[in-house]
């Protein structure tokens, strides 16, 4: 029971940052009746760095101490673009189509990956790259009737996010998952307030309940999955990532009576098959990777 334990734990973490998310993506839906997406954006992290700033409590002033300021501005700028891009998504696009595109982000991680950290991807893997392609073009339909300029934003915030998570590879490194959390937050409040003030109008009523929300239930996700993702393995945990689209789907449905597109329904179900073959191949190198450290490190002693 006690080897179980920790992938229970993650599990649970990974359902847990997945429901937070999923509500999230709600909030952003009914603020954005009153409010741009470059406010809700801003919003989201204003309230955000509020929920984040029990981190620097708990580790103190030492936190804030890094020699990858540059890496952090850069990675935030292109995060707030996507960021600005996906609450776009999520206000002007049917909730489930717009979560569904969010999901082809690990296709294009696959992508960045290759193309500035020199890995090796094989055949296998690009044969999966492809498959999510094919969800994403039955999700976007282009040249049909059905087809929106929109989903293409959906889709810039999906490669921009792919970018952002190879960056974070990188910084992850040298960076503890904490100071990440927190430099990305505090960074992005700036970064998100120029845009914001060119559309400003101030929340009425109970848009602030959503905005707070917002901050709140993304940071709060973002927490969850990073104390996943080192408790548990990628290929296990992915699935439990797809939670998000039923709950999205049936807040769409129930608040804003969006009838789920069985044309949506098949390309996240394609994206999903692609995404956990990724993951899983990803766990896999991994898991080989941490068996020939120790060989390796043992030959100049033999």
């Amino acid at each position: 029971m006690n080897a179980r334990a920790p992938h229970l734990r993650a599990a649970l973490l990974m359902l847990g940052s997945t429901v937070l998310f999923g509500w999230m993506a709600v909030v952003i839906r009914l603020a954005s009746e009153q409010l741009h997406a470059f406010e809700i954006a801003f919003f989201r992290n204003l309230f955000g760095l509020v929920a984040a700033l029990p981190l620097l409590y708990r580790h103190g002033p030492g936190l804030l101490k890094t020699a990858q300021l540059p890496s952090y501005l850069l990675r935030c700028a292109i995060g707030v673009t996507s960021m600005f891009a996906g609450f776009w998504a999520i206000g002007h696009l049917p909730l489930a189509q717009a979560v569904s595109l969010s999901y082809s982000t690990p296709i294009f991680v696959t992508i960045a990956a290759v193309l500035f950290l020199g890995e090796q991807v094989r055949a296998r893997r690009w044969a999966a790259v492809a498959l999510g392609f094919v969800g994403v073009l039955i999700i976007v339909r282009p040249g049909t009737a059905e087809f929106s300029a929109g989903t293409l934003i959906a889709l810039a915030a999906a490669v921009l996010s792919g970018v952002v998570s190879v960056m974070i590879k990188l910084l992850s490194r040298t960076e503890p998952a904490d100071r990440i959390v927190f430099y990305t937050t505090m960074l992005w409040v700036p970064m998100s307030l120029l845009p914001a003030l060119a559309v400003w109008e101030w929340p009425r009523g109970i848009v602030w309940i959503w905005v707070i929300a917002a901050g709140f239930l993304g940071t709060g996700g973002h927490m969850l999955w990073t104390r996943a993702l080192k408790l548990g393995d990628v290929s296990a945990l992915t699935p439990i990532s797809f939670m998000q689209l039923p709950i999205v789907a049936f807040a769409g449905w129930w608040l804003f009576r969006e009838p789920l597109d069985r044309w949506t329904a098949l390309g996240a179900g394609v994206i999903f098959a692609a995404n956990a073959y990724i993951a899983h191949r990803e766990s896999q190198l991994a898991r080989r990777s941490a068996t020939a450290a120790p060989v390796e490190a043992a030959k100049p002693g033999e």
